[in-house]
Parts: C-alpha cells; sequence; structure tokens
C-alpha cells in the first residue's frame, strides 16, 4: 500500500469539492455577465 494513502489530509468526498468549485466559477462568471448586460442596456 502507498504511504500516503495511509495518512490522508482530508476524507471528504472528492464529488463535493468539485460541486462547489463548480456553481462558484459558474456564479463568478454570470455576475461577470450581468454587469456587462446591464452597462449594454443603459450606454
Amino acid at each position: 500500500m502507498n504511504e500516503f494513502e495511509k495518512d490522508v489530509q482530508s476524507n471528504r468526498n472528492d464529488a463535493i469539492d468539485s460541486g462547489i468549485g463548480f456553481v462558484v466559477s459558474f456564479v463568478f462568471f454570470m455576475i461577470i455577465f450581468s454587469i456587462g448586460h446591464i452597462v449594454d442596456l443603459f450606454f
């Protein structure tokens, strides 16, 4: 057995972490898109 498999730093599920990362990046780009769209409407 690999020595790194015995001493894990985190036992959390990786799918949850990747889902949170996807949602955070999606919200970030959605905010940027919305700001650009609002600026385009008013100016």
